[in-house]
């Protein structure tokens, strides 16, 4: 059972489709004992950084997500729930982040005839030693809407970069962590075999 955590920043439904037509229980809920129990949990999100961190502390949530990643249990963030895994995000000065994993989420910087946010599809590099993306081409395209983008801490922990504008650091993964700045549940295929790959772990 996968559990993906409900906090009011949207994206879930998607998600949820997106792994039952896969062939992947899951359950959308806020409930900790739910969370707790499942095998696997996906955090999603869209919007900003300081209210996706305001709901995660009024659903008591923030606990219950660090005692998940305690546990061992594969855990994924998709697009802000990648953002929140990290300490702090230009976008909300001040926001204290879940602190999960170094590093730092900054604004995508204004390049000439390039729009933020970013929207659409970009081609990746994928890390071979990728758990994640096992079996997927490297320069595969998939689907992103953002405006912050990640600049990992530690180098190792990148899975998968993309460039607009700048070196942006797509998706990362340390240990049981794994995360994405684009939308697996939007990027047709492809990105259906990435959350499978998430779901085989």
């Amino acid at each position: 059972m996968i559990a993906i955590i409900d906090y009011d920043a949207g994206n879930l439904r998607s998600v949820e489709k997106a792994l039952l037509h896969i062939g992947e229980e899951c359950v959308v809920t806020r409930e900790p004992e739910k969370i707790l129990k499942s095998d696997k949990v996906i955090l999603p999100g869209v919007g900003a950084f300081k209210d996706a961190m305001d709901n995660l502390q009024k659903f008591d949530l923030i606990d219950v997500i660090r005692e998940t990643v305690a546990m061992n249990k594969p855990f994924l963030g998709i697009c802000l729930g990648l953002q929140l895994l990290f300490a702090s995000s230009q976008e909300s000065p001040g926001a204290v982040g879940l602190d999960l994993l170094p590093g730092k989420i900054v604004r995508i910087p204004d390049t000439e005839g390039l729009k933020i946010p970013h929207i659409g599809w970009n081609s990746i590099e994928i890390n071979p030693r990728s758990r994640l993306f096992k079996g997927i081409p490297n320069g595969s395209y998939v689907y992103f809407v953002h405006s912050y983008y990640l600049q990992a801490g530690n180098v190792e922990d990148v899975a998968a970069t993309t460039e607009y504008g700048t070196h942006i650091h797509a998706a990362v993964e340390r240990g049981n962590l794994f995360a994405t700045q684009f939308h697996p549940e939007k990027s047709g295929t492809l990105g259906l075999q990435i959350l499978k790959n998430f779901a085989d772990l």
